[in-house]
């Protein structure tokens, strides 16, 4: 019976991951698509949170999916709650202006450097050490980054500098994504539409004072025959794939580690890169194409010595501490005294 519930969940994770690389790519491809005809990031991502907010109700309620628990204090949400809806949709403004402004196997390139942000984070935030061999698995990445952007034939110095600041808001949002879900019990896909709304009420002003009104007069979009029926069917379903995206997304991160999740990110970004390479079609060299294989390279090594790491930590002895609760599954318990490094490996990425 065991082995058939391990096989299970190895089958289930293998699916969505599956799932996620195809969304993922296909989200991006419609992007590049959208943005180059439509150079509105913001209304991109004004339509995702749209999307996620309108969607998720009625579809989590008919899945069955268990309602948010009332639990979480006011101060738990507005400290952590909150800022990860505004890091929601800022992450995802400036992930949209990257795929605008420069081609989107460079735009995942750059944020093949995750790692170093999650590093320094992880550092700041956790008070975390790494090892020796995690610090020189981020050579490769920053190295591998610098040739690919250096040979890009289409850079943009937005859209590199967009690409490393939502690259930033992600690795915080999976720190703290991952801290919500344990720490409180709610749904994985409750999380999500929680933020999505959330993210939704806050960035509605933001985008009716930089958007909105140029959308009236905006001729790509107001043809003189009406509405231009293409990009707002691509604007529709740039939503839906990114809906369905975060949904796997979630479900992922939920039920792996923050070690197999990396993994599958980096997996992830590989594919992304290799699709949008062969459908888009953007001039790459030789040189852009090594650099790109060094950093997600490192993104790989990066992965090892971080598990490495955490097995190293992992068969440390207890250590005396006080009263402590330790987080285990979806359940909380206390030991008095004595605790190991257990907790550690939800938190570091």
């Amino acid at each position: 019976m065991a082995d058939r519930r391990v096989n299970r969940e190895v089958l289930t994770i293998l699916f969505l991951c599956i799932l996620w690389y195809l969304t993922s790519s296909s989200s991006n491809v419609v992007g590049k698509m959208l943005l180059s005809d439509f150079p509105y990031p913001m209304t991109v991502t004004m339509v995702q949170l749209t999307s996620i907010t309108v969607y998720s109700g009625p579809f989590f309620d008919l899945w069955g999916v268990r309602k948010a628990t009332s639990e979480i204090t006011w101060g738990y949400y507005y400290r952590l709650i909150v800022p990860l809806a505004i890091g929601k949709f800022m992450s995802n403004v400036f992930s949209h202006v990257s795929i605008w402004k420069v081609p989107v196997s460079y735009a995942h390139t750059v944020k093949a450097t995750m790692p170093l942000f999650t590093v320094i984070l992880s550092r700041v935030i956790l008070k975390e050490k790494q090892t020796y061999r995690v610090y020189m698995s981020l050579v490769p990445i920053i190295g591998g980054v610098a040739i690919a952007t250096l040979t890009e034939l289409s850079f943009n110095m937005t859209g590199l500098l967009s690409a490393l600041v939502s690259t930033m808001g992600f690795s915080l949002q999976h720190i703290y994504s991952k801290k919500v879900l344990h720490e409180t019990g709610v749904h994985h896909l409750r999380l999500l539409f929680i933020l999505g709304r959330l993210a939704l009420i806050m960035f509605l002003p933001i985008w009716l004072i930089y958007d909105a009104r140029s959308l009236l007069h905006d001729p790509v979009l107001n043809g003189p025959t009406g509405l231009n029926h293409k990009v707002v069917a691509l604007l529709v379903l740039d939503g839906v794939l990114n809906w369905i995206q975060n949904i796997v997304a979630f479900s992922v991160l939920s039920i792996v580690t923050p070690l197999t999740y990396a993994v599958a990110n980096a997996s992830k970004r590989i594919f992304v890169i290799a699709v949008t390479l062969f459908i888009l079609g953007n001039p790459v060299t030789g040189l852009n194409v090594f650099g790109m294989t060094m950093a997600i390279m490192g993104v790989l090594f990066y992965n090892k010595a971080k598990y490495d790491q955490r097995q190293v930590k992992l068969q440390e002895p207890l250590l005396p501490s006080n009263a402590l609760h330790i987080q285990n599954g979806g359940s909380s318990y206390k030991v008095n005294g004595w605790t190991n490094s257990k907790k550690a490996q939800w938190y570091a990425v």
